[in-house]
């Protein structure tokens, strides 16, 4: 196996294709000048767009399927039960469930631990840690349950609103919605600043 040489330097007497002088074949390459094959190199946006498109297939590469969910895994009714838990937890003592301690804090407080959690899960499936994500995961849903019961919404209500948008393209759906928080803060814009 030939060994490379680093650019500009000479490899087997002759200059390395990335220093943009002579390749191998004697011929020029990169920057729209002549490569191996005779023909003109692409350069600028073209070339950028190859390199793009090649992480593209790369990352594509890595993505592993999804299988579907499994029949009986509990889903939504987990989730269901979790709530009803966290509820009736809200009257217990704070020292021994973790549930009363969070929504003994108030609202605000529940809705930052969610935003922590949320973060944490965002970190691990950035970083690739699959098994780290589906913990953290079940952390931010927990968190999610507790605020919904701090702010007194039932999980039939999120499901209902969930059952209304399938089949709706996102990009409708998010089109459909009244931006009703600029209005509020008398703000002439669609957009949340």
């Amino acid at each position: 196996m030939a060994k490379k040489a680093a650019p500009g330097k000479k490899a087997a007497g002759k200059r390395t294709i990335a220093s943009g002088k002579k390749a191998a074949s004697g011929k020029k390459a990169a920057s729209g000048k002549k490569a191996a094959s005779g023909k003109k190199a692409a350069s600028g946006k073209a070339a950028g767009a190859g390199k793009k498109a090649g992480l593209s297939k790369r990352i594509a590469a890595k993505r592993l399927p999804i299988p579907p969910p499994a029949c009986g895994a509990g889903g939504a009714e987990v989730l269901d039960r979790l709530w009803g838990v966290v509820t009736q937890r809200r009257d217990a003592d704070p020292t021994t469930s973790h549930s009363a301690r969070l929504l003994a804090r108030g609202t605000a407080k529940v809705a930052q631990k969610f935003g922590e959690e949320a973060v944490e899960c965002l970190i691990e499936a950035i970083a690739g840690n699959r098994d780290a994500l589906i913990a953290e995961s079940a952390d931010t849903l927990y968190h999610l349950i507790v605020m919904w019961v701090a702010a007194g919404v039932r999980t039939e209500e999120v499901w209902a609103e969930l059952t209304r948008r399938e089949g709706v393209s996102g990009i409708t759906e998010k089109a459909s919605r009244v931006q009703k928080l600029p209005i509020q803060f008398g703000l002439r814009t669609r957009k949340i600043p």
